[in-house]
């Protein structure tokens, strides 16, 4: 686990775990060729409407597999290596088969190096959570 202060296009949806005992990192502390790939547990429609399935995204741009295949592959190909550091963002209430879909893209890619982003601070507690029914 990877806690992280970040300032780049973001999912505002999703919840970081609690990652008290990770390793924190700052932005500027990022290698350059890093990924970071964003997983929500729900999406919201341009109407306001939650729904809740899991989003993977990318700079907040909606994603499926296919088309995080291709971003991986892109990155190898801007950077000329098989491997770089990747960084899911994952909402706490996400289901463990959605990360390891986005897990099995970079391994099936040659990309081994990940980590789970967390917060080193858990603030949820003090603001009402995006998940009510999730403890």
């Amino acid at each position: 686990v990877v806690t992280l202060t970040e300032k780049q296009t973001k999912d505002e949806t999703i919840e970081l775990e609690d990652g008290q005992h990770g390793i924190v990192l700052t932005a500027d502390q990022l290698p350059p060729d890093h990924m970071q790939i964003d997983v929500a547990s729900f999406w919201v429609d341009p109407a306001g409407n939650r729904h809740y399935e899991p989003r993977i995204s990318m700079a907040n741009q909606t994603m499926n597999v296919d088309q995080l295949r291709k971003q991986v592959r892109l990155r190898q190909e801007r950077y000329n290596r098989k491997e770089f550091p990747v960084f899911i963002r994952a909402d706490y209430a996400v289901p463990h088969a959605t990360i390891k879909q986005v897990m099995d893209v970079c391994t099936e890619m040659g990309v081994w190096q990940f980590s789970v982003l967390a917060v080193a601070d858990d603030k949820t507690k003090a603001r009402p959570r995006l998940h009510p029914n999730k403890k």
